[in-house]
């Protein structure tokens, strides 16, 4: 935890996916309800308390420009977690969503993800770029 806050206080970019994503958030909470504490880099808090599977092909676009690609640049990924999001604070104090997502069928599932600053994550995998 220490060498991320490390990493991202001297601006490196950092990304995670899924579980990764997950530890760039303020709290995990496990199956028994219990709380830990994680980076707390991403004003995200997640949990297993009570599971709930999330599945399946996505298609999503860049917020803005990043590491990822440009502002709207469209990448295809998965998500296959079991975790809840407790709080997923975008608008407030610089965080912006990283995605806007889609189901595979092209269902707007709305945004997906965090980004602040040089910090980014989602629950997506993403696979491969859809539009270069």
């Amino acid at each position: 935890m220490d060498g991320l806050r490390a990493a991202a206080a001297r601006g490196a970019q950092v990304y995670g996916e899924c579980g990764g994503y997950m530890v760039l958030g303020a709290a995990l909470t496990d199956v028994d309800g219990e709380a830990h504490r994680m980076a707390d880099l991403l004003p995200l808090e997640t949990s297993f308390a009570a599971p709930k599977l999330h599945l399946g092909y996505r298609q999503v676009r860049c917020a803005a420009a990043g590491p990822l690609g440009a502002a709207g640049a469209a990448l295809r990924g998965h998500e296959f977690h079991y975790a809840a999001i407790g709080r997923e604070a975008a608008g407030t104090d610089g965080v912006e969503p990283l995605f806007a997502a889609a189901d595979a069928a092209g269902n707007d599932l709305g945004p997906a993800g965090l980004r602040k600053a040089n910090v980014a994550g989602s629950f997506v995998h993403l696979i491969d770029r859809l539009d270069g």
